[in-house]
């Protein structure tokens, strides 16, 4: 009998390995209900489906291995971040899904919140928060909406070679900004974006990429925190913000 692996585990959901396959758990079951309907109508490499029973959800393994991990640099070739750019670039060129996005003042009022309790709980030093809170602006400008994977993690990227062989967890799929994706998955691996955009395409504002990069890393500390990870861990989000100190 195949060993119970726990992939990851906190209070809002859970992943386990059983051989060949996943099984999610999610307290919220329209996680779920948009992984399910985002990957059939996502046009590339998705894990397959194997069956759905809220609240779990059985999907088959991913052949290859993550682009990268957060905190450790990537082994994959440029060619396979090439790969990644173009399979994005796919998904952003797709019909929007039939479901709304976050609309910009959402996304403005989670960043204040984020920051005053940052600052509150002194976790980083204040003039880390308010530089990055000053570099996040440039994200907070209305987008032409495309179809974002949403979480579009280095991890959630996976590659044989300098193939794309899935993108998994597809539980925040909407319409969204496409700076957002492209800044998510090359996070704490800023020197690879060229790579990346060398198969996605030169259409992009790098400045609104950066600030998603310091948005995304302010917004994410305190639930990392309370969820038992650490974003103060080499390489990860309290590093991407210090790093914007040293940037003119």
């Amino acid at each position: 009998m195949d060993e119970v692996e726990v992939v990851v585990a906190h209070r809002q959901r859970a992943t386990l390995r059983v051989g060949d396959v996943f099984l999610k758990v999610d307290g919220d079951l329209a996680h779920a209900d948009v992984e399910v309907r985002a990957m059939a109508l996502a046009p590339i490499p998705t894990p397959a489906i194997l069956w759905h029973e809220p609240p779990v959800l059985a999907i088959a393994v991913v052949p290859g291995r993550a682009l990268g991990l957060l905190g450790e640099p990537s082994a994959a070739s440029p060619e396979a971040w090439a790969a990644a750019g173009a399979a994005i670039r796919r998904l952003h060129d797709a019909p929007l899904p039939p479901w709304p996005g976050r609309r910009l003042d959402d996304v403005a009022a989670e960043l204040d919140g984020e920051c005053a309790w940052l600052l509150a709980n002194a976790v980083l030093p204040a003039e880390v928060i308010h530089r990055n809170r000053e570099i996040a602006g440039a994200a907070l400008r209305p987008w032409k909406p495309v179809f974002i994977h949403g979480d579009l993690q280095i991890t959630h990227v996976f590659v044989d070679g300098d193939e794309v062989t899935g993108v998994i967890d597809w539980s925040e799929a909407a319409p969204g900004d496409a700076m957002f994706d492209l800044a998510i998955v090359t996070l704490g691996h800023e020197e690879r974006l060229e790579d990346l955009l060398a198969g996605y395409g030169t259409d992009v504002d790098r400045d609104v990429i950066r600030a998603w990069w310091s948005l995304r890393s302010l917004v994410a500390s305190h639930w990392l925190i309370e969820h038992g990870f650490d974003p103060d861990a080499p390489g990860c989000e309290f590093d991407v913000l210090r790093s914007r100190m040293r940037e003119p």
